[in-house]
């Protein structure tokens, strides 16, 4: 392992880089890096380990400024623990999946290397990491899909670990990713319902700009066209704050301008910027299974026939087709919707824990449903779940600091 020092305002930065396999069963085959940066205050380097599992799949880990809002969890965080945030294989520095990953490669090599991107194979590198950098035991943090791979690693390896603070990652162990789209479905209709009646004006705005899409009129500022389906994706920002109030300002502008055309790109949910978002979102929901474009087969006939419910985190195989930027993944996307995988979530295991596990469940989730959380919470031994109706999903980064306090206060008995 290679490792360098840095400072910046406040904070000692270690960076960490390492060789790990592509694939795990076969340690000595094709190796990929593996980046972490430790943060830790001045007086806190000799703090346990906290290590952060970002959301996605495919975001790298916040790159801390000194600035305490950045992130807004971190000061919180820094109180108890040194912080690892990993850049999870494929994102940041860890071998960033991009084009040029595909070059070289036939469509059935470039599918095959995609399928080692997902929480089975981060928690395996999260266990060589732990063992080059001499750490018994470490806790983690983890945010949505950063929840799901801490639930799949106190299925695998709960012996690396002291706590686990999950939020909103509660996954829908013993649930297809069907059922789960179904389920995200109703939630959206009753969040595009609750969305217009806060800005009644807005539907009609809504319906003004689909047929300018329709016409093909509006474009992305690379000048693909935005079709009706892609345009309404924009919904995925209900589920956070203030995602109401940046839908409300897009949907203001004149749908002609330069303006509206760069706020529009920034709220759709899918880029080329973290394309595993794209290509192995689903397989995050696949407890040994194929997906097979579950959004795509199981959306309701109104989403269908009414343009103007928003959809959200769905991922569609036409996608790849309006989106230059994610058009070099539309082969290896279709062939990982075939994909069968392995199986991520073991409840007998998750039935006998005894890592001391807090979570956050938001009440009014848009992406993991407040029932099957529920559920999961049930299966593990010991967990104290905090239901709240506070914050959205993405209340560990709008409101991270009151956040992690709860969890950690729960984890450690400290909350009746």
């Amino acid at each position: 392992m290679k490792s360098v020092e840095t400072r910046v305002p406040g904070l000692v930065l270690v960076d960490h880089e390492m060789q790990v396999p592509l694939r795990h069963a076969d340690p000595d085959g094709e190796q990929i890096t593996l980046f972490a940066r430790e943060v830790a205050r001045h007086d806190g380097r000799d703090l346990p380990f906290l290590v952060f599992l970002q959301g996605g799949p495919g975001n790298e880990a916040p790159r801390p400024t000194g600035d305490p809002a950045s992130p807004s969890w971190l000061p919180r965080a820094l109180q108890d623990f040194r912080v690892l945030m990993l850049d999870q294989r494929g994102t940041g520095q860890s071998t960033p999946i991009g084009p040029h990953t595909l070059e070289g490669r036939s469509v059935e090599d470039a599918t095959e290397y995609l399928t080692h991107f997902r929480a089975d194979a981060i928690v395996k590198d999260c266990e060589l990491m732990r063992e080059a950098l001499g750490v018994e035991k470490w806790s983690l943090l983890g945010q949505s899909f950063g929840g799901f791979t801490s639930i799949h690693y106190l299925s695998v390896a709960p012996e690396g670990l002291a706590s686990a603070y999950i939020t909103g990652g509660l996954t829908p162990v013993g649930h297809t990713a069907d059922d789960i789209y179904r389920t995200t479905f109703d939630i959206m209709r009753e969040r595009s319902a609750r969305y217009y009646d806060r800005f009644p004006a807005d539907r009609e705005r809504m319906r003004r700009i689909i047929d300018l899409c329709a016409a093909g009129e509006i474009h992305t500022p690379a000048g693909d066209r935005v079709t009706p389906e892609w345009f309404r994706t924009i919904g995925l920002r209900l589920g956070a704050l203030p995602g109401a109030e940046d839908i409300h300002y897009l949907l203001q502008r004149d749908p002609r301008s330069s303006q509206f055309r760069h706020d529009l790109r920034a709220l759709l949910p899918f880029s080329g910027r973290n394309p595993l978002y794209y290509v192995l979102h689903e397989s995050s929901m696949a407890d040994g299974v194929a997906t097979q474009w579950a959004a795509h087969r199981v959306q309701p006939d109104d989403f269908t026939e009414d343009l103007t419910l928003f959809t959200a985190e769905h991922v569609y195989p036409w996608m790849a087709e309006v989106d230059s930027e994610l058009a070099p993944y539309a082969e290896v996307a279709a062939g990982l919707a075939q994909h069968s995988w392995p199986q991520l979530y073991f409840p007998e295991r998750l039935a006998q824990n005894t890592v001391p596990v807090a979570a956050s469940v938001y009440t009014t989730d848009a992406y993991v449903p407040l029932e099957m959380s529920l559920e999961t919470a049930a299966m593990i031994q010991g967990i104290r779940p905090w239901i709240t109706s506070e914050f959205e999903h993405n209340g560990l980064r709008s409101h991270g600091g009151k956040v992690l306090d709860r969890l950690i206060a729960l984890a450690d008995d400290e909350v009746a």
